[in-house]
């Protein structure tokens, strides 16, 4: 990551081979992060795992069977997991990075249109 070795990235520093550009959200099991995968030349989102958690043997255990049940799937409407890693202690879960509004945003408006739902 860094020479300070930060618990979480900023932008400009590099987790394994993905360089971080910015901060998107935040979730319930961590922090996510616009990245540049350096070996394919394509944006992908980076699900970080809070600094307190990687200690926490149950929440690291659950966020890995997170990123196994993900890449399990195949559907339109579910990212594409592209790895799950750890670089100098900070654990990760790469994957698409899909541009568009959040839920968050469309809430307050009324919520979707059932055409929309699906």
């Amino acid at each position: 990551m860094t020479a300070d070795n930060r618990a979480q990235p900023m932008a400009g520093d590099m987790l394994a081979h993905y360089k971080v550009i910015g901060r998107l959200a935040s979730g319930g099991m961590g922090k996510i992060f616009v990245a540049e995968d350096t070996r394919l030349g394509r944006r992908v989102a980076l699900k970080v795992l809070p600094a307190e958690a990687v200690t926490d043997t149950e929440r690291l255990q659950r966020f890995q069977a997170e990123a196994r049940a993900v890449a399990a799937m195949n559907h339109p409407n579910i990212v594409t997991i592209h790895g799950v890693e750890e670089d100098h202690g900070i654990h990760f879960i790469a994957m698409e990075l899909v541009e568009g509004r959040t839920l968050h945003k469309l809430i307050p408006r009324g919520g979707l249109p059932l055409p929309e739902f699906f």
